[in-house]
């Protein structure tokens, strides 16, 4: 008779997360932002499970200071509606990195999250910085280099 394996899966309270600190200097806009998305859903973990929120948290400082490749600076705009007839609105990928550097790494890493509750709930495991100063000292974070 034949051994029948039988595939693990994790329960919620065995998982343990970690906190890292990356530091967005000089990392290019998408590459920084696949790595942080596979970190958040814990795509990085052997014991990975798919339905669970596997991933670590993750600190971004220097948010400011991330680079884009190309002519993006220039071209890329950044689309919302107000739901009102004529509430288009588009800014500038150049507007944001002054007002609001967080946003554009919050904006790409969402998008490579998965669009259900689980995702927004991973997402919440990231904390972005403009400078790099952060008040997360206690959860003592490890410094990685994507």
């Amino acid at each position: 008779m034949k051994e029948i394996q039988k595939t693990y899966s994790m329960k919620e309270g065995e998982i343990q997360k970690k906190w890292y600190v990356v530091d967005a200097e000089g990392k290019v806009l998408g590459r920084l932002a696949t790595e942080i998305a596979t970190i958040l859903r814990g795509k990085n973990k052997p014991e990975y499970t798919p339905h669970l929120d596997m991933g670590d948290n993750i600190i971004v400082i220097n948010a400011e200071k991330v680079v884009l490749t190309g002519s993006k600076s220039a071209d890329k705009d950044y689309f919302s509606h107000s739901q009102y007839p004529g509430g288009v609105k588009f800014t500038s990928i150049t507007k944001l990195m002054k007002e609001k550097p967080e946003f554009i790494i919050q904006h790409a890493v969402k998008g490579m999250l998965p669009k259900t509750k689980l995702g927004k709930k991973v997402l919440g495991n990231l904390k972005i910085y403009a400078g790099d100063k952060h008040p997360h000292e206690a959860q003592k974070p490890e410094v990685i280099n994507l």
